[in-house]
Protein backbone atom coordinates (compact mmCIF):
# COMPACT_ATOMS: atom_id res chain seq x y z
CA UNK A 1 0.00 0.00 0.00
CA UNK A 2 1.54 3.42 -1.06
CA UNK A 3 2.27 5.60 2.15
CA UNK A 4 -0.88 7.76 0.75
CA UNK A 5 -4.09 6.00 0.80
CA UNK A 6 -6.21 6.31 -2.63
CA UNK A 7 -10.27 6.21 -1.68
CA UNK A 8 -12.37 6.23 -4.89
CA UNK A 9 -14.96 8.37 -4.52
CA UNK A 10 -18.25 6.73 -6.89
CA UNK A 11 -21.02 9.45 -7.95
CA UNK A 12 -24.55 8.92 -9.50
CA UNK A 13 -24.41 12.64 -9.85
CA UNK A 14 -22.58 15.70 -10.07
CA UNK A 15 -23.94 17.75 -7.12
CA UNK A 16 -22.74 14.53 -4.67
CA UNK A 17 -19.45 15.28 -5.75
CA UNK A 18 -18.52 18.20 -3.84
CA UNK A 19 -19.51 17.57 -0.36
CA UNK A 20 -17.92 14.38 0.09
CA UNK A 21 -14.54 16.27 -1.34
CA UNK A 22 -14.96 18.66 0.97
CA UNK A 23 -15.74 16.66 4.35
CA UNK A 24 -12.29 14.12 3.00
CA UNK A 25 -9.79 16.89 2.66
CA UNK A 26 -11.05 18.44 6.47
CA UNK A 27 -11.09 15.38 7.70
CA UNK A 28 -8.32 12.89 5.98
CA UNK A 29 -6.10 15.45 4.06
CA UNK A 30 -3.43 12.76 4.14
CA UNK A 31 -5.25 10.78 1.55
CA UNK A 32 -5.74 10.86 -2.32
CA UNK A 33 -9.32 11.16 -3.49
CA UNK A 34 -10.68 10.42 -6.82
CA UNK A 35 -13.88 10.92 -8.29
CA UNK A 36 -15.67 8.40 -10.83
CA UNK A 37 -18.53 10.27 -12.00
CA UNK A 38 -21.57 7.42 -13.31
CA UNK A 39 -24.33 10.06 -14.37
CA UNK A 40 -26.03 7.84 -15.85
CA UNK A 41 -26.99 5.41 -13.07
CA UNK A 42 -29.29 8.43 -11.46
CA UNK A 43 -31.10 8.70 -14.64
CA UNK A 44 -31.71 5.02 -15.19
CA UNK A 45 -32.40 5.09 -11.43
CA UNK A 46 -35.18 7.62 -11.81
CA UNK A 47 -37.31 5.47 -13.77
CA UNK A 48 -37.34 2.48 -12.30
CA UNK A 49 -39.21 1.66 -9.17
CA UNK A 50 -36.45 -1.31 -8.23
CA UNK A 51 -33.16 -1.95 -8.72
CA UNK A 52 -32.86 -3.85 -11.80
CA UNK A 53 -29.83 -6.47 -12.49
CA UNK A 54 -28.41 -4.29 -15.16
CA UNK A 55 -27.65 -1.25 -12.55
CA UNK A 56 -26.69 -3.50 -10.05
CA UNK A 57 -23.74 -5.11 -12.50
CA UNK A 58 -22.92 -1.22 -13.35
CA UNK A 59 -22.07 -1.11 -9.56
CA UNK A 60 -19.99 -4.36 -9.47
CA UNK A 61 -18.48 -3.29 -12.31
CA UNK A 62 -17.26 0.13 -11.18
CA UNK A 63 -16.52 -1.20 -7.82
CA UNK A 64 -13.98 -3.39 -10.00
CA UNK A 65 -12.71 -0.40 -12.10
CA UNK A 66 -11.47 1.58 -8.80
CA UNK A 67 -10.05 -1.78 -7.63
CA UNK A 68 -7.52 -1.70 -11.08
CA UNK A 69 -7.05 1.94 -10.51
CA UNK A 70 -4.71 1.11 -7.20
CA UNK A 71 -7.81 2.36 -5.34
CA UNK A 72 -7.15 1.39 -1.47
CA UNK A 73 -11.06 1.37 -0.61
CA UNK A 74 -14.32 2.62 -2.48
CA UNK A 75 -17.44 4.79 -1.11
CA UNK A 76 -20.29 5.16 -3.38
CA UNK A 77 -22.14 8.73 -2.63
CA UNK A 78 -25.19 8.08 -4.07
CA UNK A 79 -28.55 6.48 -1.67
CA UNK A 80 -30.34 4.63 -4.12
CA UNK A 81 -28.26 1.63 -4.83
CA UNK A 82 -27.58 -0.22 -1.31
CA UNK A 83 -27.87 -3.50 -2.39
CA UNK A 84 -25.73 -3.88 -5.12
CA UNK A 85 -23.00 -2.03 -3.23
CA UNK A 86 -23.43 -4.70 -0.69
CA UNK A 87 -23.12 -7.31 -3.35
CA UNK A 88 -19.98 -5.49 -4.57
CA UNK A 89 -18.77 -5.41 -0.98
CA UNK A 90 -18.83 -8.96 -0.61
CA UNK A 91 -16.80 -9.46 -4.03
CA UNK A 92 -13.99 -6.89 -3.25
CA UNK A 93 -11.01 -7.53 -1.43
CA UNK A 94 -10.49 -3.75 -0.08
CA UNK A 95 -13.15 -1.96 1.73
CA UNK A 96 -16.38 -0.77 -0.05
CA UNK A 97 -18.81 1.48 1.97
CA UNK A 98 -22.65 2.51 1.26
CA UNK A 99 -22.88 5.99 1.72
CA UNK A 100 -25.24 5.95 4.70
CA UNK A 101 -24.11 3.34 7.14
CA UNK A 102 -21.77 5.16 9.00
CA UNK A 103 -24.66 8.09 9.26
CA UNK A 104 -27.33 5.50 10.92
CA UNK A 105 -24.50 4.29 12.94
CA UNK A 106 -23.88 7.60 14.25
CA UNK A 107 -27.93 8.38 14.94
CA UNK A 108 -28.66 5.38 17.37
CA UNK A 109 -26.27 7.45 19.44
CA UNK A 110 -29.04 10.26 19.86
CA UNK A 111 -32.39 7.89 20.28
CA UNK A 112 -34.32 5.03 18.53
CA UNK A 113 -37.14 8.00 16.84
CA UNK A 114 -35.33 9.26 13.72
CA UNK A 115 -36.47 11.18 10.58
CA UNK A 116 -34.74 11.12 7.57
CA UNK A 117 -35.49 14.04 4.97
CA UNK A 118 -34.60 12.96 1.31
CA UNK A 119 -34.86 14.70 -2.25
CA UNK A 120 -34.04 12.09 -4.59
CA UNK A 121 -37.54 9.73 -4.39
CA UNK A 122 -36.03 6.45 -5.54
CA UNK A 123 -33.49 6.04 -2.95
CA UNK A 124 -36.03 6.17 0.11
CA UNK A 125 -37.43 2.81 0.05
CA UNK A 126 -33.71 1.39 0.05
CA UNK A 127 -32.66 3.61 2.78
CA UNK A 128 -35.81 2.63 4.81
CA UNK A 129 -34.79 -0.92 4.74
CA UNK A 130 -30.80 -0.46 5.38
CA UNK A 131 -31.90 1.84 8.88
CA UNK A 132 -34.18 -1.07 9.85
CA UNK A 133 -31.61 -3.49 8.88
CA UNK A 134 -28.78 -1.52 10.70
CA UNK A 135 -31.39 -1.11 13.75
CA UNK A 136 -32.50 -5.00 14.25
CA UNK A 137 -28.21 -6.19 13.96
CA UNK A 138 -28.03 -4.08 17.09
CA UNK A 139 -31.26 -4.77 18.89
CA UNK A 140 -32.79 -1.63 18.43
CA UNK A 141 -35.79 -0.78 18.04
CA UNK A 142 -35.70 2.42 16.04
CA UNK A 143 -38.62 3.82 14.17
CA UNK A 144 -37.51 5.57 10.68
CA UNK A 145 -40.07 8.58 9.57
CA UNK A 146 -39.16 9.60 5.90
CA UNK A 147 -39.88 12.77 4.80
CA UNK A 148 -39.60 14.11 0.85
CA UNK A 149 -38.95 17.49 0.37
CA UNK A 150 -39.76 18.41 -3.73
CA UNK A 151 -38.13 20.73 -5.90
CA UNK A 152 -34.54 21.02 -3.68
CA UNK A 153 -32.75 18.83 -5.73
CA UNK A 154 -34.13 20.31 -9.06
CA UNK A 155 -32.99 23.66 -7.44
CA UNK A 156 -29.66 22.16 -6.18
CA UNK A 157 -28.70 20.71 -9.74
CA UNK A 158 -29.89 23.98 -11.45
CA UNK A 159 -26.93 25.92 -9.27
CA UNK A 160 -29.69 27.46 -6.93
CA UNK A 161 -28.28 26.14 -3.49
CA UNK A 162 -29.62 29.01 -1.30
CA UNK A 163 -33.45 27.47 -2.75
CA UNK A 164 -32.22 23.96 -1.86
CA UNK A 165 -30.68 24.62 1.57
CA UNK A 166 -34.14 27.13 2.19
CA UNK A 167 -36.14 23.86 1.06
CA UNK A 168 -34.49 21.43 3.36
CA UNK A 169 -34.22 23.63 6.35
CA UNK A 170 -38.00 24.21 5.87
CA UNK A 171 -38.85 21.12 5.69
CA UNK A 172 -36.57 20.33 9.10
CA UNK A 173 -38.31 22.83 10.66
CA UNK A 174 -41.48 20.83 10.55
CA UNK A 175 -40.20 17.88 11.85
CA UNK A 176 -41.49 16.58 15.78
CA UNK A 177 -41.38 14.42 18.27
CA UNK A 178 -37.89 12.58 17.02
CA UNK A 179 -34.43 12.34 18.65
CA UNK A 180 -32.48 13.08 15.59
CA UNK A 181 -33.12 14.10 12.05
CA UNK A 182 -31.41 12.97 8.75
CA UNK A 183 -29.87 14.24 5.34
CA UNK A 184 -30.24 11.42 3.04
CA UNK A 185 -28.17 12.59 0.53
CA UNK A 186 -24.71 13.48 0.38
CA UNK A 187 -25.84 16.64 -1.96
CA UNK A 188 -27.67 17.96 0.96
CA UNK A 189 -24.87 18.57 2.81
CA UNK A 190 -24.99 22.39 2.60
CA UNK A 191 -28.33 22.65 3.93
CA UNK A 192 -26.99 21.20 7.35
CA UNK A 193 -26.27 24.61 8.86
CA UNK A 194 -29.30 26.37 7.97
CA UNK A 195 -31.10 23.51 9.21
CA UNK A 196 -29.58 23.69 12.25
CA UNK A 197 -31.03 27.37 13.12
CA UNK A 198 -34.52 26.03 12.21
CA UNK A 199 -34.74 23.31 14.68
CA UNK A 200 -33.48 21.85 17.95
CA UNK A 201 -32.85 18.39 17.30
CA UNK A 202 -29.70 17.14 16.02
CA UNK A 203 -29.65 17.29 12.33
CA UNK A 204 -26.87 14.85 10.55
CA UNK A 205 -24.93 14.34 7.38
CA UNK A 206 -23.56 11.56 5.58
CA UNK A 207 -20.40 13.00 4.24
CA UNK A 208 -18.25 13.63 7.38
CA UNK A 209 -19.68 10.47 9.43
CA UNK A 210 -18.73 8.25 5.86
CA UNK A 211 -15.38 9.54 5.26
CA UNK A 212 -14.59 8.51 8.96
CA UNK A 213 -15.62 5.48 8.89
CA UNK A 214 -13.89 4.86 5.58
CA UNK A 215 -11.07 6.20 7.50
CA UNK A 216 -11.00 3.55 10.02
CA UNK A 217 -11.81 0.78 7.59
CA UNK A 218 -8.86 1.82 5.30
CA UNK A 219 -5.74 1.98 8.34
CA UNK A 220 -7.05 -1.23 9.33
CA UNK A 221 -6.91 -3.15 5.91
CA UNK A 222 -3.42 -1.69 6.17
CA UNK A 223 -2.96 -3.08 9.52
CA UNK A 224 -3.26 -6.27 8.70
Amino acid sequence: MPSRPRLALIHATRVAIDPIETAAKELWPEAETISILEEGLSVDRAVTTELTRGLSERILGLSHYAKLANSDGVLFTCSAFGCAIEAAANQSVIPVMKPNEAMFEAAFKYGDRVAMIYTFEPAAKGMEQEFLEAAASRGRSATLVSVFTPKALEAKRDGDEDTHDRLVAETAASIQDVDVILLAQFSMASAAPLARTKTDIPVLTSPHAAITEMRKRIEAAERN
